[in-house]
């Protein structure tokens, strides 16, 4: 646990996009969102200073966490002892995990940087077998994208592909002024929960390609935007394909995409 050495406070630093979390009821409200259901390891992505993990430290689980910043990293393994062993001093998005985890099954946990945190999401989806649970702080607005329904202004890409596999929930809004130093927007906390049943019945890799090149031309109808698919005229008929990608629930997104699968067969 933490030990009560005089150790300086870390600087945030703008280039990573730290701001640390120093409201000690929203940093246990955060580690209170996991169920710790499916799964015997947790790994929290930015501690900084530990605010969040002192509280992970006290569940029933391991708790590791990945940091990149050498001073984060210092300060860790002298206020948290216990924690020193399972410090990872790398870069998430480039570190392969299973070095550590053996593809065993993990949740991942953090207050992310805002700068990276689309990223994030992108990395745990393509490791969606062994993550049952994903949750933690993001900027509102990007919490809200993850978690909206069709026909939501902010309905997208990380909408879909996240909803594809995961329940995603909204759980609570915080404040800049809870951060140190305070972003200039407000944050959102939410909890994805792997589906019981999370593979898709349709070519996954088709699937990722037709929902991104339906959003990067979202006010065009779907005929328009997957024309380079060179699909027959015959399935450009549908009905389906004069929609926009913004009026398409989860599950048309897999029916267009076991169609496009059929008509690129024949």
């Amino acid at each position: 646990m933490a030990n009560n050495s005089n150790q300086h406070q870390v600087k945030a630093k703008k280039h990573l996009g730290q701001h640390f979390l120093n409201d000690e009821s929203v940093a246990k409200r955060i580690a209170d969102t996991l169920s710790l259901n499916g799964y015997k390891n947790v790994l929290e992505i930015g501690p900084g200073m530990g605010v969040l993990t002192k509280y992970l430290l006290k569940k029933d689980i391991t708790t590791y966490v990945i940091e990149i910043d050498t001073e984060s990293v210092e300060y860790l393994q002298a206020n948290y002892l216990n924690l020193a062993p399972r410090i990872i001093e790398r870069d998430f998005l480039k570190y392969d995990l299973n070095e550590v985890f053996h593809h065993e099954p993990l949740a991942i946990i953090g207050n992310y940087p805002y700068n990276i945190s689309s990223q994030i999401v992108f990395k745990a989806l393509n490791m969606r077998d062994q993550i049952p649970e994903f949750s933690g702080m993001f900027q509102k607005e990007v919490a809200q994208r993850i978690c909206s329904k069709e026909g939501s202004k902010v309905y997208g890409i990380l909408s879909v592909l996240t909803q594809a596999f995961y329940e995603a929930e909204y759980l609570f809004t915080v404040p800049p002024n809870v951060f140190n130093p305070p972003p200039k927007v407000d944050s959102g906390v939410l909890r994805l929960t792997r589906k019981a049943d999370y593979s898709l019945p349709c070519d996954e890799a088709l699937f990722f390609k037709v929902v991104k090149m339906a959003f990067q031309q979202r006010r065009k109808t779907i005929r328009n935007s997957l024309k380079t698919l060179n699909l027959s005229d015959s399935l450009r008929e549908d009905s389906i394909f004069g929609k926009r990608p913004e009026q398409l629930t989860v599950q048309e997104f897999i029916h267009l995409t076991q169609l496009i699968e059929k008509d690129q067969k024949n």
